[in-house]
Parts: structure tokens; sequence; C-alpha cells
């Protein structure tokens, strides 16, 4: 399923490789069909929006969109565990499928990059890709709301994703949460957070290296849970 590959690479931080893709992206989305007309659209219009686009300026609105709060954190985790040891060993348990199936992680990010999530799923069979993609909805679906309530393109990669997986249960729960949430403030208030949660991935301690993953490491374990989670983050 390429086009998971090319939604890998659209949600990436912007890479001069990555320009000099775009017709090849963009073939895929029209090739594969596997999108709605007003879903594979909004794809189609980002993609030709970096055409003309200055890289540094890319890779500037990147870095201010995704890298400087929690809400719009591209790693799965963190909207499910935050920082806590629960993390730790959910991340074990990704890493472990992924050694599983013979796929290298070859960047220095977590597991739960979700653009390496997606770009291993893309070399998956169908039906482990969408079991996986469907359990990954939730938070893939708040984030693509949250990106909605702030106008920003970048929440067509993820109505594309609802395109393919379905929408998770509690959609309107969740589309809810982010129309009525108070302004990310993780940059005033980082000093508090580390002093709070000084617990890393590395950090998890025999814990993780003895806990093996019984099922699918990408479950949230229910909808109330899971809201009640990005409740408590806020």
């Amino acid at each position: 399923m390429l086009i998971l590959k090319v939604l890998s690479h659209l949600l990436s931080y912007p890479e001069a490789e990555t320009l000099a893709a775009l017709d090849e992206m963009a073939a895929v989305i029209e090739q594969e069909n596997r999108l709605r007309g007003d879903q594979k659209k909004p794809v189609l219009a980002m993609i030709n929006s970096y055409r003309d686009a200055d890289l540094l300026d890319l890779q500037e609105h990147y870095v201010a969109l995704f890298d400087r709060g929690r809400f719009l954190s591209l790693h799965i985790f963190e909207h499910v565990h935050g920082e806590s040891r629960d993390r730790g060993q959910a991340m074990v348990n990704l890493l472990q499928m992924y050694e599983s199936h013979g796929f290298e992680m070859s960047t220095h990010e977590l597991p739960d990059y979700i653009p390496l999530f997606l770009e291993f799923l893309s070399q998956q069979q169908p039906a482990e890709i969408m079991q996986l993609l469907r359990d990954s909805m939730p938070v893939l679906s708040l984030l693509g709301a949250r990106l909605a309530e702030r106008g920003s393109e970048f929440r067509a990669i993820f109505d594309a994703l609802e395109g393919i997986a379905g929408e998770p249960e509690g959609i309107v729960e969740i589309r809810q949460q982010a129309a009525t949430e108070t302004p990310d403030e993780t940059l005033l208030h980082m000093d508090e957070i580390w002093e709070e949660e000084a617990v890393s991935f590395m950090g998890a301690g025999d814990r993780c290296q003895t806990k093996a993953a019984a099922v699918s490491p990408i479950t949230i374990t229910s909808r109330d849970q899971f809201l009640k989670s990005q409740n408590r983050s806020l």
C-alpha cells in the first residue's frame, strides 16, 4: 500500500528528497485510488503546494507546528501515556513487532513516530495494515481534528488515513475534545513537566525488557480511557 509511504513522507520533516519526488507521490495517490475524491483532492493540493515552496520555509513551518508542544506531537504514545513508564513498555512492544517483521529502523526516531509507523505499515499485508491502522485511529483522528481546528493543510493526511481505515469509535467526542481544548502551553511549563515526568523510553529499566507484547502494541484500551488521558493532559 504505497499510499501509506507517500503519507509518511508528507508527514515527515521536509527534505530536498521529498521535493524531488512530488510527481511520483502524486502518481501513487491517483493510481492506487484508495481515497474518495474529497479526501484525495486535499492531499494532491498539499503536494502541489510544495512545488514552488522554499525548503527552509517548509522546514520552519513544520517545526513550529509539530515540535513546539504536546498537542500535535507525532509520537503516538505521547498522546496515550505521556512520559510514563507505560509508554516505555509500549515502545518496546512496538519495536519488537518491527523486528519480528524484519523492519529495521534507519532513523534515530522513536518507534512510535507516526511517519515511521506508516512506512512500516506500507510494507505489510493488507489485513495487518488495516488492523494496526484501526487500532491507532483514536490518536490519529485526534491529531487530524486538532490540525483542522488550526486550519492546517496537514489535516489532509489524517483525513486520508480515516478514509483508508475508517473513523474510530467515539469520533464525535474526539472532535469535540479538539474543539474545546485550551491552548497548548507545553513550552511555558516545560521545567515543571520535566520535573514531574522525568522518565524516558530508555530509562524504563528491566520492566521493559521482560514484559512481552501479548496484544497489538498500538491498541488503545478503550475510548473512555483514551479520552480521559487527554483530559488529564490539559
